[in-house]
């Protein structure tokens, strides 16, 4: 909180209470009893999204003329926080639906196209993906190799895209092609195809260390035909939205970072509390409270940093320096509370009976996915740098 004007009030809003209440109750009734069966056998539990869809949680940020909730991204933010608590894997494709898919039609669909698209999305009758990255561009999106070439009134799409949420149930995925020359930021385009579009097919599901219930596979285009009026904005601003995009996305991450987070703190200091050694419970001792100490207090500023580039993005703000903090931020903590929580369970802590190895697993995907702790820190570095 540096420089920049900084709105968001500490009291918690109505809506916010009643939102978690909800998001908790769900989670406890629907979530708990099965996630280690979905962690198991990779399964992604299209239902349960379906649920949250009726509940409003798939269109968090939408328009309730488009048949959202309508909230802002501080309710966005207990959303995410309160499924991860409970499940990373939920919560990452909640956090992508809402964030990324929708998100992008949000922000730069025409009309035509949000009335369209959005209800699916807002209900999740449809599931949403997107499609950025590849298998040998990662980080380095200007040089993907996915094309689009328009033929008429359509554009004739070919390539693959990688590590792609719900890239394989998905109804419907905003994907970004190169329309231009290779290396050239406005060579890109964004353009919507919906499942059941010829030459558009899954690939490769990865088998991945966490976040397992979520689903990531590839995307295959083989001559695949959409209508140019699938294109979102303009020829050539794929890769602004896009950035533009991962911005929210970062508090996306963040989000689920905390949540996580949280979620390994919480079950280690009930841990703590009720395992004895020595004629006492563990928490009587320096070297277990002193952990407790510190995962409370980098929790804390993780919010801290998520909440001020939530009222940034509610007010329109440029905020690309604060949300990359966020996530840097909380992902980076997410991986030491969880490690934590681990260490303080002991050996408990390394089975499948406890839920810490599982935020264990999970919480890494965090300073991966949307952009590394490494990418971060070039962002927040360029805008430190810019004065």
């Amino acid at each position: 909180m540096m420089d920049g004007p900084v709105g968001y009030s500490f009291s918690t809003s109505e809506n916010q209470e009643m939102i978690r209440r909800m998001v908790r109750d769900f989670a406890d009734k629907n979530i708990r009893p099965k996630l280690m069966e979905w962690d198991e056998a990779q399964y992604f539990p299209v239902e349960v999204f379906k649920q949250l869809g009726e509940l409003g949680l798939m269109g968090v940020l939408v328009p309730e003329v488009y048949g959202g909730s309508g909230f802002g991204y501080q309710e966005y933010v207990d959303v995410i926080v309160e499924v991860a608590k409970v499940c990373g894997s939920v919560g990452l494709s909640v956090a992508a639906h809402n964030s990324l898919c929708t998100g992008h039609i949000l922000a730069f669909a025409n009309e035509e196209q949000k009335q369209k698209w959005l209800p699916k999305l807002a209900t999740a009758e449809w599931i949403g993906a997107w499609g950025l990255t590849e298998a040998n561009t990662g980080s380095d999106a200007l040089r993907m190799m996915t094309t689009a070439v328009l033929e008429g009134d359509e554009y004739v799409i070919n390539g693959a895209k990688n590590w792609i949420t719900h890239g394989k149930t998905g109804d419907i995925a905003v994907v970004m092609v190169r329309t231009g020359d290779k290396g050239d930021s406005k060579g890109i385009s964004a353009i919507v195809v919906e499942r059941g579009t010829p030459g558009f097919s899954a690939g490769k599901k990865e088998n991945k260390l966490g976040m397992r219930a979520s689903e990531t596979t590839e995307m295959i285009f083989d001559n695949c035909r959409v209508p140019k009026e699938n294109l979102l904005g303009k020829e050539g601003e794929g890769f602004k939205q896009a950035m533009k995009v991962l911005d929210g996305g970062r508090i996306s991450i963040a989000a689920l970072s905390l949540g996580i987070a949280r979620g390994a703190y919480e079950a280690a200091v009930a841990y703590a509390k009720q395992r004895h050694q020595f004629g006492q419970p563990i928490a009587n001792f320096q070297g277990i409270s002193f952990k407790l100490a510190d995962m409370a207090t980098e929790i804390e500023a993780a919010e801290l940093l998520i909440r001020q580039a939530a009222d940034l993005k509610n007010r329109g703000l440029p905020m690309s320096k604060e949300s990359a903090m966020a996530k840097y931020f909380a992902s980076e903590v997410a991986v030491r509370c969880a490690t934590e929580a681990v260490q303080i369970f002991g050996g408990y802590g390394y089975t499948k009976d406890f839920p810490v190895e599982k935020f264990y697993r999970d919480s890494k995907l965090c300073t991966i996915g949307e952009g590394t702790s490494e990418i971060q820190k070039i962002v927040i570095a360029r805008e430190v740098l810019k004065n």
